[in-house]
């Protein structure tokens, strides 16, 4: 199986990878593989809406699929395999109450039979690659020991790439955010799993917070997953065809330009009755760094909820941004003086 769109990849993030936001970080990277946001499989068999849909342009795209019933998890891969999925993962590292609930997520790393059968069977089903996200342990099943049996396990049924968040999960005690933030980072244990089994793809999660990271950590692993980071400063992507895929150009060379590519993705919603906030709600960090930045949030963040407000919302918050980049500029020599 070729992995290389997997150098580097965003994290599937519960309300945060959806359509809009992949098609806005679609424009930054042409490369990096995108992640919807976990589907579970009854949203996708009893759902309402089709769950598995999405645009070409987002393509490479993985959907990742949570559940706990083989049966039902073959036929959720059957289906997004024929739908032109790139890859398919399995969650087995989400913590939430609700995904406990459902007997998937991070507890299922502690049924590993019943997960090395869920595997099992959506391989079989599926035409493109299965892969597994999981944590490097769970409650007090956190040894280096404990994660490597589970990689052994996975690797004997048929697993070649895993993507691990460097970080154990607490099924109880901890919300999901502070699953993501106050279990140690551990790092070393993801490297030394890539060392000891040097035929698999292993990506690293957690906590990584740039592209100067990104690279660090590929000379250890194979590929890298960036989560929050790419939401909270998405801009980092626009080098990242580059940087980390060795090509010759990026898609874009600056934010103005993004705005620009986003005009007709806007009005195309908008005129179909979808709030303009649905996409500029993960916009809101497209100038972080850049005077103004706070104004273009503040904009978006007001305006974009009205039934009303069109695409030229986009140029109105860009062009404030100018303006406040104009006053800064005017105003430096007196704060030298």
């Amino acid at each position: 199986m070729e992995y290389t769109c997997d150098r580097l990849s965003t994290a599937p993030m519960l309300d945060w990878s959806d359509r809009h936001c992949r098609i806005f970080w679609r424009l930054l990277t042409r490369r990096t593989m995108l992640y919807t946001e976990m589907v579970s499989t009854g949203a996708i068999l009893h759902g309402r809406e089709d769950f598995l849909a999405f645009r070409e342009e987002e393509l490479p795209l993985t959907l990742q699929l949570g559940g706990s019933s083989p049966e039902e998890l073959a036929l959720c891969c059957r289906r997004a395999s024929e739908q032109g999925y790139s890859a398919i993962n399995l969650n087995l590292g989400c913590p939430s109450d609700r995904v406990q609930n459902g007997g998937f997520g991070a507890a299922l790393m502690l049924d590993i039979p019943l997960a090395t059968e869920c595997f099992r069977a959506m391989a079989a089903a599926s035409s493109v690659p299965v892969t597994v996200k999981c944590r490097i342990g769970v409650d007090h099943q956190d040894s280096y020991e404990f994660l490597r049996g589970f990689v052994e396990t996975f690797r004997s049924a048929g697993c070649r790439h895993f993507i691990i968040h460097a970080r154990k999960a607490w099924l109880s005690g901890l919300s999901p955010k502070e699953n993501r933030e106050i279990p140690p980072l551990d790092y070393q244990r993801v490297y030394r799993i890539k060392e000891e089994f040097p035929d698999l793809f292993i990506t690293i999660n957690g906590g990584i917070r740039d592209l100067d990271e990104t690279l660090n950590h590929l000379s250890n692993t194979d590929g890298v997953m960036l989560g929050r980071a790419a939401y909270q400063n998405p801009f980092l992507l626009h080098q990242a065809d580059s940087r980390i895929f060795g090509e010759q150009s990026d898609p874009v060379s600056d934010r103005d330009q993004v705005v620009d590519l986003l005009l007709p993705y806007a009005r195309e919603i908008t005129s179909q009755g979808i709030k303009l906030s649905a996409l500029t709600r993960h916009i809101l960090d497209l100038y972080t760094g850049i005077p103004g930045a706070r104004i273009f949030r503040r904009i978006l963040s007001q305006e974009a909820t009205r039934k009303d407000a069109s695409a030229d919302l986009l140029l109105k918050a860009r062009d404030a941004v100018h303006e406040s980049i104009r006053r800064a500029e005017a105003d430096l020599p007196d704060r030298e003086g």
